[in-house]
């Protein structure tokens, strides 16, 4: 495989996996790119396109064998050596996403979270010790983190994007609604929920 693949693509294997580990709990070791496509509300045409993707094409008459796609799955998604993640911001969402987030991918791990209250600072979160945010830099080149993921208020959402910039964050989660610019050399991702929101109330009116 050369090259990145496409986002959307990126999206559906993240899914097809937490599908599959789903099937593998049910007990299922084999599964038809049908039956993945009807989970996930698509083509079985797409299923296989993405498959194909990533060079997997190990189908038999029972379907796939879904260890092993996860395994595939794992080797195009995963890092590695892991990705260490940072979340900036520990109001409910930012709780929320780190309770959540703990122990479901054994290469990409939440390692710190930062805050400016002092009730937060030295505390544990799901796991995760939150600091000071003026030790961002310190923490980073510490403990290696690669992602931000910023769950601030608004009114901070651009500068904690310049903070995380400056001290090498290489890829960003914004759940903000604020729109954010950064360089060519980082990669971002906004999660705003309200627009998300209103994209299904505008398809359900």
């Amino acid at each position: 495989m050369e090259g990145k693949l496409p986002e959307k693509t990126v999206e559906r294997l993240s899914e097809y996996r937490r599908s599959l580990l789903n099937c593998l709990l049910e007990g299922k070791t084999y599964i038809f790119s049908h039956e993945l496509a009807r989970l996930h509300n698509i083509t079985a045409v797409q299923v296989r396109r993405d498959i194909m993707f990533i060079g997997y094409s190990n189908a038999q008459r029972k379907g796939y064998e879904i260890k092993e796609m996860i395994n595939v799955i794992g080797k195009v998604l995963d890092s590695n050596d892991g990705i260490n993640v940072a979340i900036v911001g520990i109001g409910n969402l930012g709780r929320a996403i780190t309770s959540y987030f703990s122990g479901k991918r054994s290469k990409l791990n939440i390692v710190a979270a930062f805050d400016n209250d002092p009730d937060k600072i030295d505390t544990i979160i799901a796991g995760v010790p939150c600091f000071h945010i003026s030790q961002l830099g310190q923490i980073v080149k510490e403990k290696n983190i690669s992602i931000g993921i910023i769950t601030v208020p608004s009114d901070y959402a651009v500068d904690t994007a310049k903070s995380l910039i400056s001290v090498g964050i290489k890829g960003i989660l914004n759940f903000t609604s604020v729109p954010l610019n950064v360089p060519e050399s980082v990669y971002l991702e906004n999660s705003d929920m309200i627009t998300l929101l209103e994209k299904v109330a505008y398809f359900v009116k």
